[in-house]
């Protein structure tokens, strides 16, 4: 004889029923001032209530899921089937003047496809990077950097990312893409119009007509350039999907960058265990570059997938169509894989891994190791000089970003201009 169902035991049943991603609980905003001040306090205190998979808000009105378990995170990032990168569905539903739109919405981009279009975006946009001549990243960055340390040597202080590390960057940049100096001035203009968001529709215009502008001379003058190497690619990438690789190398060849390497000179400058080693010696600063990688990465939280359906993922269902967004900042500090000595440790997530990992990892280092031993040879004596004693955090859910970084140091004389 069966047992009645009612009288059958009740099981206790792993999975939640209403998914924490998908309630009206209130949700941890990754926008707000007091987030950009202490992340790591928030990374705590989600890893304590959530677990691996946090609840969470870009901006006001957009839910996401972080990630913020290692091993979660990598699963993710090497099953693309999955969990695609394309945000065409998602973004139907999202206001045209969301701030986070612009980063995130799809683009002719590797990085927003999926299947073959990623595949063909992919294999262009490794190529263009790989053709970068590594040997002469070196000559390249020590001829930008000297002239702008010249600039303010003689002061005995100056804001390194409006001074130094920007600029040099800007200009390492034009050097690789081959851009001239006068297309090159309007995408600084538009670029900074963008970031600023005092006119940032105006801003994306002019970006956008100095690079269809460069795209169209290096079609009529190929050169020994990336944008040359997009425009003569196997794909057959068009001038649109030309012109948007080479908006992503200035977007992401900036903000990574800048930040890399102003966030590696905050520590060298405030972390006595760099500090001093870095200057004396005994620390490369390819070493303070991987501790910030691990602590503070440029990029904190990004590497986005939108899941096509319904997916159960750590006892957590995860909606279909909502971004979800890997902490690389808290994947880094989770204490399942976390050891207390970094130094030449490298199995962070700040390049990302799997099929969406950073085809510009060799070049990158390089450009940032330069620019900090550069600035660090031409004014050893150099230190911060905060007015409140403390740096300043922009806010913002992806990037980890200083508003500025001001130094003080003996005043010097112009160094010597090789060549």
């Amino acid at each position: 004889m069966s047992t009645p169902p009612s009288q059958i035991p009740a099981q206790s049943c792993p999975v939640y029923h209403g998914s924490p991603m998908d309630s009206d609980d209130p949700r941890v905003p990754l926008h707000t001032p007091e987030f950009a001040a202490d992340p790591h306090h928030f990374y705590q205190e989600m890893r304590r209530q959530y677990g691996s998979l946090a609840p969470v808000t870009l901006a006001p009105g957009v839910p996401a899921t972080l990630v913020i378990g290692y091993s979660t995170a990598v699963r993710i990032l090497n099953d693309p089937e999955h969990f695609p990168a394309d945000p065409r569905t998602w973004q139907k539903n999202i206001p045209t003047d969301c701030p986070v739109l612009p980063l995130l919405g799809w683009r002719p981009l590797a990085s927003r496809n999926t299947g073959l279009d990623f595949a063909r975006y992919r294999q262009a946009s490794t190529a263009s990077l790989d053709a970068i001549d590594l040997y002469a990243l070196h000559d390249i960055v020590e001829k930008i950097a000297i002239p702008l340390v010249n600039t303010f040597c003689q002061d005995g202080s100056a804001d390194l990312i409006s001074q130094y590390v920007f600029p040099l960057l800007f200009e390492v940049i034009n050097t690789l893409l081959g851009c001239p100096p006068e297309i090159g001035q309007r995408v600084a203009a538009g670029t900074a119009a963008i970031v600023e968001g005092v006119d940032a529709e105006n801003g994306n215009k002019i970006l956008f007509e100095a690079l269809l502008e460069l795209v169209a001379l290096k079609r009529a003058e190929p050169a020994d350039d990336i944008t040359t190497v997009l425009l003569q690619h196997p794909s057959e990438l068009d001038e649109m999907e030309v012109v948007n690789h080479v908006a992503q190398v200035y977007g992401t060849g900036i903000e990574f960058l800048l930040n890399l390497i102003v966030n590696t000179l905050l520590v060298i400058l405030s972390d006595d265990r760099f500090g001093g080693s870095v200057m004396g010696g005994n620390l490369s600063s390819r070493e303070a570059l991987d501790e910030v990688l691990f602590n503070d990465p440029p990029l904190a939280n990004l590497l986005i997938s939108y899941p096509r359906q319904p997916i159960l993922v750590d006892d957590v269902w995860l909606p279909a169509h909502q971004p979800v967004v890997i902490s690389m900042a808290a994947c880094n500090n989770d204490p399942a894989i976390r050891t207390e000595d970094l130094a030449g440790n490298r199995a962070h997530l700040a390049w990302g891994v799997g099929p969406h990992a950073c085809p510009a990892q060799s070049s990158a280092y390089l450009i940032a190791q330069d620019a900090i031993d550069q600035l660090l040879d031409a004014l050893p004596e150099m230190r911060l000089d905060l007015p409140t004693g403390e740096p300043v955090w922009r806010p913002g859910p992806f990037h980890r970003a200083l508003t500025a970084l001001p130094v003080a140091f003996p005043p010097s004389a112009p160094l010597n201009v090789h060549g």
